[in-house]
């Protein structure tokens, strides 16, 4: 593609008029594979269906490096050139995804060292996506060169709106090969440079484990579950900081040449299969619209798939106050409805982009089962039709919208807690969902955060199950709670210290006196039952909170022993009361620690109280089951996840923006249906 100099000027401009935000639009369109068919008559044709729905974006490029450089260094753009051409003129922004995971198969043949190796020391054939060693030093040489190639080539199209930085970096299997082992063997010198230090955070003295070379170093290949839990914990984060870097390096690379576009992702960081630390990338400024795949699953009845979904927003965009862009959403077999529901429950959280997955049910590949927009046969369904009116409604309010959440709670989040509790009864992310879970239902914002990273400007802290207890992370909640902060703990927290190691000091490690307490042990609730004088069964328990009784289920809880603090909640139906609940004065805050994992319904009567009490602002009343966000004085957005009708009380008269109707002081939300208001 040659482009003239008054071209790029344009081009230039365009891109600067975008990454200035172009916060004022709501996206709408596909994630658009033309790989698949380069055909020019089927682009053209795909085009105009996009633009008759309304679309004014596609996502493009994602796992396809090797259709633009099929062979080692022989790059073919001249294909693309022409559907970035298209988008142009019709007036369809393009994410383009600079696809340096899975790494094309000549790679693979040139470099063998790229190949992964299984835990048994297998090599595997990449049969499957993200079958690379991401830090293996020959892939990034070519990984960084092909972005260089495709941010040079379209880095000023006017086409051009962001591009796409790798896909699901946390997904793909680890790999165990000597290439690896070497790396890590030096990561580790660096972190440890003295023996005796290693080997004293990694416990060696266990088992007959001494290093006393570096060289005998091994993998963390488990043989039972948490045999070697402080080499497993470096050994995560040595993978984590090597994808990481390798992520920045693209960044750099594609911020230098293409200053004015933006940086965004699908940041699948906790996949199960590698689950990275994306903090590092969420607090580095670089990636400018975090981003995800907003997947709520088929049901329109069912909400378990947007809550989760939703935190999946919650849990990527951390405390970036940029817009949210959700780069792939549901099409699949979803029941009418339950995309439109999805879409306006992501803008809850600040989305401003429902791109969906995918365009064209594939004709090839593990995915080709997998429903589009368009039939096989590349006729629209009704998935097309619904993403029309997806479009046709934003369209209305986008000018009042993305919502910026107004957080005045943070929930805490820490990578090196995720692995360590990997073998609790309950891991760190699982707590963390049940408070964002518990203060979404109920129209709070809150905002995910790393406890060293961030400001902590917040009228409370929850710190669910944030289990390596380290002595930046300590001292930060003890200067929070002693300049008049509230902090809420829940069990597990503060268990081991920053090599994983369990406290040998009073828990919770570093901050027993903060909290008032000592964690003795724990207690599992199955086995105490058999000798409750209430007959509870299971995990069953009765509390009794500020003289008001309720029954929640715990499969264990904290053995607290007072040391100054005092008790607001006990549980009442075992052999004896014990404290389940305490909070205690610390300078001018207070620290609250709850003694078991979080659950909603032990958390939800001392939020409330805590909520009047630290003065925290409400979300619109509204009854339950509706979502509900005042977007300023006069516009409120309301969605009704319920599958009964609620009435909706607004003070005040209004005019619906979405439907062109006017109420008087109410009106009736139908089931898994949207309002925008505007009152006067």
């Amino acid at each position: 593609m040659k482009l003239s100099a008054l071209a790029i000027l344009i081009g230039t401009l365009l891109l600067a008029i975008a990454s200035s935000g172009n916060a004022q639009t709501l996206y709408v369109g596909a994630n658009y594979h033309p790989h698949d068919d380069k055909r020019r008559d089927k682009i053209r044709s795909d085009i105009q269906l996009m633009k008759d729905a309304g679309f004014t974006i596609v996502r493009m490029g994602h796992l396809a490096w090797d259709s633009y450089e099929p062979a080692d260094g022989q790059f073919d753009f001249e294909w693309f050139d022409f559907v970035m051409n298209e988008m142009a003129k019709a007036e369809i922004k393009v994410i383009l995804d600079i696809p340096i995971r899975p790494a094309p198969i000549w790679l693979h043949h040139k470099h063998p060292s790229i190949s992964l190796v299984d835990q048994n020391g297998n090599t595997k054939y990449p049969n499957h996506r993200y079958m690379e060693d991401a830090g293996d030093p020959a892939f990034q040489k070519y990984a960084l060169r092909f972005t260089d190639a495709l941010t040079k080539r379209y880095g000023v199209h006017p086409a051009l709106l962001a591009f796409g930085i790798d896909n699901e970096s946390g997904d793909g299997p680890i790999s165990y090969s000597e290439g690896v082992r070497q790396r890590f063997i030096a990561w580790t010198k660096n972190k440890y440079p003295d023996l005796d230090a290693l080997n004293e955070a990694w416990a060696t003295q266990r088992w007959s484990q001494r290093i006393n070379d570096y060289q005998a170093i091994g993998l963390p290949v488990e043989v039972q579950p948490n045999d070697v839990p402080e080499k497993m914990l470096d050994f995560r984060r040595f993978i984590s900081d090597e994808i990481n870097q390798l992520l920045i390096d693209v960044m750099d690379i594609a911020h230098a040449n293409a200053p004015q576009a933006l940086a965004t992702t699908n940041a699948w960081y906790y996949s199960p299969l590698k689950y990275i630390d994306y903090s590092e990338i969420a607090y580095s400024g670089k990636m400018t619209r975090h981003g995800n795949g907003f997947y709520a699953g088929n049901s329109l009845i069912q909400n378990g798939g947007i809550l989760h979904a939703a935190f999946g927003i919650a849990r990527i965009q951390f405390e970036s106050t940029n817009p949210f862009w959700c780069v792939e959403f549901t099409t699949h077999s979803a029941v009418p409805n339950a995309i439109r529901k999805s879409a306006y429950t992501s803008l809850m959280l600040g989305n401003q982009m429902v791109c969906g997955w995918t365009w064209q049910s594939l004709w090839g590949g593990r995915e080709q089962y997998l429903e589009g927009m368009l039939d096989w046969d590349g006729v629209p369904n009704r998935k097309y039709y619904e993403y029309k009116q997806i479009a046709a409604e934003f369209k209305k309010i986008e000018k009042y919208l993305p919502y910026q959440p107004k957080a005045e709670i943070g929930l805490a989040f820490s990578f090196p807690s995720q692995i360590a509790s990997a073998h609790y009864s309950e891991r760190h992310d699982g707590q963390l969902y049940a408070c964002f879970e518990t203060l979404f239902k109920r129209n709070i914002d809150s905002r995910v955060l790393d406890i060293n990273k961030s400001q902590l400007d917040y009228k409370l802290l929850m710190v669910p199950g944030v289990a390596v207890m380290d002595e930046a992370t300590a001292s930060k909640i003890r200067d929070y709670v002693q300049a008049g902060g509230t902090v809420v703990m829940t069990s597990d927290s503060a268990f081991v210290n920053e090599h994983g190691q369990v406290f040998a000091t009073t828990r919770p490690g570093m901050l027993s006196d903060v909290f008032g307490i000592r964690i003795g042990n724990h207690e599992e609730t199955e086995l105490l039952n058999e000798i409750s004088p209430e007959n509870k069964s299971g995990k069953q328990i009765e509390l009794r909170y500020k003289n008001a009784a309720f029954n929640a289920n715990t499969p264990r809880f904290d053995v607290i022993d007072l040391r100054g603090a005092k008790v607001l909640a006990s549980i009442t139906s075992l052999h004896h009361d014990y404290p389940i609940i305490t909070s205690h004065s610390y300078g001018k805050g207070r620290a609250i620690y709850v003694g078991t994992a979080a659950n909603g319904a032990l958390l939800e009567p001392l939020l409330d109280d805590l909520i009047s009490e630290l003065g925290i602002k409400r979300g619109p009343k509204v009854p339950e089951g509706v979502l509900a966000r005042r977007v300023d004085e006069q516009h409120t957005l309301y969605l009704n996840i319920s599958n009964e009708a609620k009435k909706i009380q607004t003070g005040a008269k209004a005019k619906s923006l979405l439907f062109d109707k006017t109420y008087t002081s109410s009106f009736t939300l139908e089931p898994n249906e949207p309002e925008f208001i505007e009152t006067y």
